[in-house]
């Protein structure tokens, strides 16, 4: 893990997405954050220890979803599907499918594995399954502020973890998608999927993939926009921890009242024309119960040393 210490920030973004809005000042206490994604050797560890078994591995309850069909009702996950061609990106069905079988041992489908993938994040893992590995590793997981606080580095209100161009000298940062998105990547960064956690340069505090490769979650509950800035700098909120549960849910699902959790730092499938969100400040919504080929985690230990710290 490295240490962050403590600090000041402008957190969000007046010149992006709605949700990242307003800009706004934060103080944060130090903490310690791990170096990587949780990686599939990892959460490999966790399973055969505990037995765990994840949210995707698990057939839903109907109780939980009004409505659902009866074919709905098996074990599987979201998986990034590329379609053969420019579709309506208003429509993320058209690149999205719920695959029976896809978890994070299966990634892609039930003939999928993580065979050579082992330094790749673990992908598949819903809120509550990172909350368990956290829990089982003496950890946390760190709250929106904390993670933002990290991904920047030391680079206040930089757009982009390393500085203020995507691509300085041309040279790929972050395993992003590169071409108009979901049909065509070109793959200049070397990566159609995820890759292994250290393959790009790390930030300025050693922290590797805090911009794009998988979204990370955090333990705040959503709301569509930060609250503003402090007008005195007595007031600056400290350690915040984002909104309510109650307000998290989607309001384009009034009748299955899931809260939704912040994710953050985009992934390998955020495209310029397409959720440019491989930057600090985006931030987007997840239902707890959600787990898809594209999202993992890391951790965070406050309030003393862990003892995986390195200096």
């Amino acid at each position: 893990m490295i240490f962050v210490g403590a600090g000041t920030f402008w957190m969000g973004s007046d010149d992006h997405y709605p949700e990242e809005k307003p800009a706004h000042r934060v103080n944060v206490d130090g903490f310690f954050i791990d170096e990587t994604p949780v990686t599939n050797a990892d959460f490999a560890e966790f399973v055969t220890a505990t037995g765990y078994r994840t949210f995707a591995e698990s057939v839903p309850d109907p109780r939980d979803y009004p409505g659902i069909l009866q074919e709905m009702l098996y074990a599987g996950s979201l998986v990034f599907r590329k379609p053969a061609g420019q579709v309506d990106l208003s429509d993320w069905t058209q690149w999205w499918s719920f695959l029976k079988g896809a978890n994070w041992r299966q990634p892609y489908g039930t003939h999928s594995s993580i065979e050579g993938l082992h330094d790749h994040p673990v992908v598949h893992i819903s809120h509550h399954d990172a909350m368990a590995y956290a829990r089982w590793k003496g950890k946390e997981l760190p709250t929106e502020a904390e993670w933002e606080f990290a991904a920047r580095g030391g680079l206040d209100q930089a757009e982009y973890a390393w500085g203020s161009e995507l691509s300085p000298g041309g040279r790929y940062m972050a395993n992003t998608w590169q071409g108009p998105f979901p049909a065509v990547n070109h793959k200049l960064d070397g990566y159609t999927r995820t890759s292994p956690v250290k393959a790009f340069p790390p930030n300025g505090y050693g922290l590797y993939d805090m911009v794009g490769n998988v979204w990370e979650w955090t333990s705040d509950w959503f709301a569509p926009k930060h609250e503003a800035d402090a007008t005195k700098a007595c007031c600056i909120p400290k350690n915040p921890r984002g909104g309510l549960e109650v307000a998290s849910y989607d309001p384009c699902l009034p009748k299955i009242k899931i809260p939704r959790k912040v994710l953050k730092g985009g992934s390998h499938l955020c495209a310029p024309n397409y959720c440019r969100r491989y930057r600090p400040a985006a931030r987007h919504a997840e239902a707890i119960d959600t787990s898809t080929s594209h999202v993992g985690f890391r951790c965070v230990v406050r309030n003393g040393e862990s003892n995986e710290t390195a200096s």
